[in-house]
C-alpha cells in the first residue's frame, strides 16, 4: 500500500542566471514499511528532497502526498502540526535538548503535541535503542552513537507514518555507524516503520530495500536491493 508520492517536484533556489535547480521534476512512490536508501554526491539535492518531504522545505512546483494527504495544501498551523505527528526526523547532528535528560528527549515531541507518552512504547524503544542505563542521563554524558540512538527514539516515539534520516552515521565512526543502521532496519522490522535514509555511503544504502540514486536535481535510478 502507498504511503508516499512525490509529484514532479521542483526546488529552485535564486533567480535568473544565478538560479540553482536542486531539485528537478522528481517523481516517485514509496509503499508503507519499505526500507528505502536515497543516495547521491554532495548537492545532488538529496537533503533537500528530504526536507520536502518531511515538510519542512516547500517545493518551487510539484506536490507530496503523505497517507493520502497534499502535504503542501496545508497552512503553516497544520504543517507543524503534521510534523510532529506524522514526521519522525534524524539528523547527523542529534539535536538535543542539552538540559534535558534521555527520556525527555525521547518524549519531548509528545509532550509538545499535549499528549502523554504511551509507557509500553517507550519503555521498549528504550530497552531496544540500549539505553535502559541512560535513561536520567544528560546529553553531555553520553557517546556519539548513544545521542544518536536518543535521536532515534524521538523520532519513533509518535509513530509516525515515515522516518526520514538524513546521513544519520555522518557524525560516527564505522562501528557505531553500522550499530545505528541495524537499529534503523530493526525499527523497521519490528515495527514496520517506513524509512528514507539520505545518504553519500554505498555501504549503507545496500541495507535497504530500495536505492534510489540522485545526480544533479534528478533520480538517475531506482533500484530493489533485497527482497
Amino acid at each position: 500500500m502507498e504511503i508516499l508520492r512525490a509529484e514532479h517536484l521542483k526546488k529552485i533556489y535564486g533567480q535568473g542566471e544565478t538560479a540553482v535547480h536542486a531539485l528537478d521534476d522528481v517523481s516517485f512512490t514509496i509503499e508503507r514499511g519499505q526500507f528505502v536508501s536515497i543516495i547521491g554526491p554532495s548537492g545532488s539535492g538529496k537533503s533537500t528532497l528530504l526536507h520536502i518531504l518531511g515538510g519542512v522545505d516547500k517545493p518551487t512546483s510539484g506536490k507530496v502526498y503523505l497517507n493520502g494527504q497534499d502535504v503542501y495544501a496545508q497552512n503553516e498551523e497544520e504543517l507543524a502540526i503534521f510534523r510532529r505527528r506524522q514526521v519522525g526526523l534524524i539528523y547527523q547532528f542529534y539535536n538535543l535538548i542539552p538540559s534535558l535528560d534521555v527520556e525527555e528527549n525521547i518524549t519531548l515531541p509528545l509532550l509538545m503535541d499535549g499528549r502523554n507518552p504511551y509507557k509500553k512504547l517507550l519503555h521498549e524503544l528504550i530497552s531496544t535503542l540500549g539505553l535502559k542505563d541512560r535513561i536520567h542521563n544528560l546529553p553531555n554524558q553520553l557517546s556519539g552513537g548513544q545521542e544518536q540512538r536518543v535521536s532515534i527514539g524521538r523520532a519513533l516515539i509518535t509513530s509516525p507514518a515515515v522516518v526520514l534520516a538524513d546521513e544519520p552515521t555522518g557524525n560516527l565512526d564505522s562501528v557505531n555507524s553500522q550499530e545505528i543502521i541495524e537499529l534503523l532496519k530493526e525499527s523497521n522490522r519490528k515495527y514496520e516503520q517506513t524509512l528514507i535514509v539520505i545518504t553519500h555511503d554505498e555501504n549503507i544504502a545496500l541495507q535497504a530495500d530500495r536505492m534510489i540514486a540522485i545526480e544533479d536535481g534528478r533520480i538517475v535510478s531506482d533500484e530493489g536491493i533485497r527482497a
